[in-house]
């Protein structure tokens, strides 16, 4: 690790140390594309801003789309099976499977800074090996990072529903999407998407349902919507859903 020479706590809020190579804005790869996400920078704890800039260099990485991703290398073990997460929140979920399950990986990518500061701070407090994290666009992760059939399973709890239609465009999971996602996933690798929006699990349902590469081992019961596992914690945005009277909805695909 390098030395710093300001303290992060010293730092105005909605300020990244840069020097630490942590997060910052994307000015060199921009796109002409809808995004599904706004980045949010927030304001962050001295507790997590300090985690940033002590942890990032060693489990993060930021999105840049120029570089691609020896997962082997990051993880410190080629034999690791890695699994994406896009949008962990504030990371507190991920922190608790990676601690239950420390024979996977978790790549973990979302553009949420106080999130990252956080996770890193769990990391530490807990001990995790086998979480990374990665700050930008998974679109682009996804396409120009990460090599084909690398990943053993996506996951993706609670994104933005993007209530209105006429900005349901801005949903993650549309067809041409999954359609990167799964030229990335090794065969039998699974995707788990869960969401308290009824009309957002219809669509997910039929986007994962129609494709060739998926097969859903709960197609015969409940609609086609998966048991809640019992491994998954409860997120913050499930309990807000939760409080609100919404239900929530699991789907697991197999990749064939």
């Amino acid at each position: 690790m390098t030395s710093h020479p300001a303290s992060p706590a010293a730092l105005p809020d909605d300020v990244v140390p840069t020097q630490l190579g942590a997060p910052v804005p994307d000015d060199l790869h921009r796109e002409r594309r809808i995004r599904s996400f706004h980045p949010r920078k927030g304001r962050m704890s001295d507790a997590q801003r300090a985690a940033l800039a002590r942890l990032w260099e060693r489990y993060g990485l930021r999105v840049d789309g120029r570089s691609r991703i020896d997962l082997g290398e990051l993880f410190g073990d080629p034999e690791l099976p890695v699994l994406l997460e896009i949008g962990f929140g504030m990371g507190d979920a991920t922190a608790t499977m990676a601690a239950a399950d420390p024979g996977t990986g978790i790549l973990a990518v979302d553009v949420h800074t106080p999130g990252h500061g956080n996770l890193l701070r769990r990391i530490e407090s807990d001990g995790l090996a086998n979480v990374r994290l990665a700050e930008g666009d998974a679109v682009v992760l996804l396409r120009d990072q990460l090599a084909p059939a690398s990943l053993a399973g996506l996951r993706i709890y609670f994104p933005d529903p993007w209530p209105k239609a006429r900005h349901h465009k801005r949903r993650l999971l549309q067809p041409e999407f999954l359609e990167l996602a799964l030229s990335r996933l090794r065969s039998g690798a699974t995707v788990h998407c869960a969401t308290d929006w009824e009309p957002y699990a219809e669509q997910m349902l039929e986007v994962l349902s129609a494709s060739p590469e998926l097969e859903n081992p709960y197609a015969g019961s409940d609609g086609g919507y998966a048991p809640r596992p019992e491994w998954r914690p409860v997120t913050k945005f499930e309990r807000q859903g939760l409080d609100k009277g919404h239900v929530v909805h699991d789907l697991v695909f197999r990749r064939r």
